[in-house]
């Protein structure tokens, strides 16, 4: 079954979360305090979310792209600006950007599968406003080398948590460390409510920015609707009261799930640690939120001869989370996109391969492994057959 490790454990807390609200029949997110028919999901959800990441404010959203939206639009990112992006991250990343009138200017990763530092002086121009460091794969970027390359140009810092919620940077949880941040409960992701997302931050100005664009305009309130006081021009990004009840439900399980990820990653890695011409992507934390497990092998045609053993293929070849993929992207602008246009990024996801642990999703590369209900006697079979059709390949002397 594909999706993220919070679709394969829903059960009688989410039905009941969710049969609570049709039962009183009250589905969207604003309500009176004393109706009894509101229970306000949506609230409860947001300020659970703040607890559970210990920050100021939560909004909740249709998805994880409106949040992106939403976070650009706080920060004022318009017409012109550039917006520092990896070349590896999920799509919306990109289109959230363009469709703000700002322009994502492509950077290389590093062997964690996230942004690389020490590549983004090089980018900066006087048009550049922020950098988005992607936590691709749950895995946290080095976010003080971000951070530190942000305070000398002076650039705000969006984190896309997309695919890291509850995961943590030197004890502060990602989303929470820049000047705002981006989460998605997709299907594919740490915890889900089918779709829906969050916008998280510190920070009261942008946060009430972030709940105008998400709300046409109107200033953060909590139950009733609002007449008249808006703030700016807005859309509709509004979660509804059936999705916060998942949501809900979902996020008191966040730091279960991460607890047991964590535990049948270690085992699934060790697992297969000592085989030849073959590492393992670096994690920047310890907090990752374990979700999959990526080899990196010597060179892409051993990478390429595992997968056609194994099945799958190179991340490079993973669909719409490779910039080179990307067409309506590359379409925009040739002088400024073009395939290829990342050598380092490109080397590295020709020759990664992704396992799922609590993610099983093809369009990550990511179709086979386990997942968070599986047995240490699973684990250790599908580990086990990892490493022959690894060996079969080294043999087959794919190494060169």
């Amino acid at each position: 079954m594909p999706g993220g490790p919070g679709s394969y454990i829903i059960g009688e807390e989410e039905r009941a979360e969710v049969l609570d609200v049709l039962d009183r029949g009250s589905l969207f997110r604003y309500g009176k305090e004393d109706d009894p028919r509101y229970l306000h999901k949506c609230v409860d959800f947001e300020r659970l979310l703040e607890k559970t990441l210990n920050v100021k404010h939560a909004l909740a959203t249709t998805s994880g792209t409106a949040s992106l939206m939403a976070a650009l639009a706080a920060l004022e990112i318009g017409q012109g600006d550039e917006v520092i992006v990896p070349g590896y991250t999920f799509i919306a990343t990109m289109s959230a950007v363009r469709l703000c009138g700002a322009i994502p200017v492509l950077a290389e990763i590093d062997e964690s599968l996230t942004i690389d530092p020490e590549k983004l002086d090089a980018l900066v121009t006087p048009r550049t406003r922020a950098v988005i460091p992607v936590h691709m794969l749950g895995n946290p970027c080095e976010m003080d080398a971000v951070m530190a390359f942000a305070k000398r140009h002076n650039l705000y810092v969006l984190e896309d948590a997309c695919q890291a919620c509850g995961a943590s940077y030197r004890g502060r949880r990602v989303g929470t460390i820049g000047d705002i941040g981006a989460f998605s409960l997709n299907v594919f992701k740490t915890i889900t409510s089918g779709d829906g997302g969050a916008v998280v931050t510190n920070d009261d100005a942008l946060y009430e920015r972030a709940f105008g664009f998400h709300d046409q305009g109107h200033k953060p309130n909590r139950t009733g609707v609002e007449v008249g006081n808006r703030s700016i021009i807005g859309m509709n990004m509004r979660m509804n009261e059936l999705t916060g009840a998942v949501a809900l439900a979902q996020t008191r399980k966040l730091d279960k799930i991460l607890a047991a990820l964590r535990e049948k990653k270690a085992r699934f890695k060790a697992a297969l640690e000592g085989l030849p011409g073959v590492s393992f992507r670096r994690i920047n934390d310890p907090g990752e939120c374990a979700t999959l497990l990526t080899l990196l092998f010597e060179t892409p045609a051993y990478a390429e001869a595992f997968c056609g053993i194994f099945g799958g293929a190179p991340v490079a070849r993973s669909g719409w989370h490779v910039y080179n993929n990307m067409e309506q992207i590359l379409a925009i602008d040739p002088k400024r996109y073009r395939k290829h246009m990342l050598p380092a990024t490109d080397a590295i996801l020709g020759r990664a391969v992704n396992l799922s642990v609590g993610v099983v999703d093809t369009g990550l590369g990511a179709g086979k492994g386990i997942n968070i209900l599986s047995t240490d006697e699973e684990i250790d079979r599908v580990a086990e057959n990892v490493r022959n059709d690894v060996l079969r390949a080294y043999e087959k002397g794919a190494k060169g």
